[in-house]
């Protein structure tokens, strides 16, 4: 029988969060309420509306800070049955600071800006670097996005091929790693800016383009249109927070 967070010891309630900036407080409270205590791998969080009752939020923003959490791997949300903790609490804690990340209200639009500059330098890179081999790779990452039609799911993996691929070839491990990071991050916001209607059409022609000039291998080139790809993608992700709510 899964372990719940109702078995805490007495005087362990969550308590109520203030309303402003609701769902970093709401994610926040929740991971600092699971690094605390010891608590199992499979442990079950209460339901969705007791939870939102104890920290005195609305069940939308229990919702989206439950999002937030389950991408970043903390939490799985089992459709039906509830959400469960994916990893043992003792070892939740050392990874804190990464996820605050996310978490912290000003991080998120940070993050996006950081996000920018680091791939249009790494477009640049790419264009400069890469080998025949390398174009046809990446020219299969947006062959796949071409033939996603409105397949959200499937466009997004192909969209995320890219990038990863795009700095492979750019060949700095460092790079790589920001990068993966900051999109594992803001990975929740990408999925729902990419299910407004319109979004994938318009996305998939600033993708060709960014590809076009790293086939010709035209760094210049490839840096000005990653810039309209990341000035783009970065209007269409922070109407998405403010509209959602997002922290920051």
């Amino acid at each position: 029988m899964a372990q719940t967070m109702g078995d805490f010891p007495a005087g362990a309630r969550i308590a109520p969060v203030a309303r402003y900036s609701a769902v970093g407080a709401v994610a926040r409270q929740l991971l600092d309420h699971l690094t605390s205590g010891n608590f199992a791998v499979g442990t079950r969080l209460p339901p969705e509306r007791a939870l939102a009752t104890s920290l005195g939020v609305a069940r939308s923003t229990l919702r989206e800070a439950m999002a937030a959490l389950d991408v970043l791997g903390i939490v799985e949300v089992r459709p039906g049955s509830g959400a469960y903790l994916t990893a043992d609490s003792a070892g939740l804690l050392p990874q804190a600071i990464k996820w605050s990340l996310m978490l912290g209200q000003p991080r998120t639009r940070d993050l996006v800006e950081v996000r920018e500059y680091l791939e249009v330098f790494t477009a640049k890179l790419a264009a400069a670097r890469a080998t025949d081999d390398d174009i046809t790779a990446l020219g299969t990452s947006v062959t796949a996005m071409r033939n996603a039609g409105d397949d959200v799911d499937a466009f997004v993996t192909a969209d995320i091929a890219f990038h990863f691929d795009m700095a492979r070839i750019a060949g700095n491990t460092v790079l790589q790693d920001i990068l993966h990071s900051i999109r594992s991050l803001l990975q929740v916001w990408f999925d729902r800016t990419l299910r407004v209607p319109g979004t994938i059409a318009e996305t998939l022609v600033e993708h060709e383009a960014v590809f076009d000039a790293i086939r010709t291998k035209s760094p210049d080139e490839a840096e000005r249109r990653m810039k309209v790809l990341m000035d783009a993608a970065d209007v269409r992700l922070k109407r998405t927070l403010n509209d959602n709510g997002a922290p920051g």
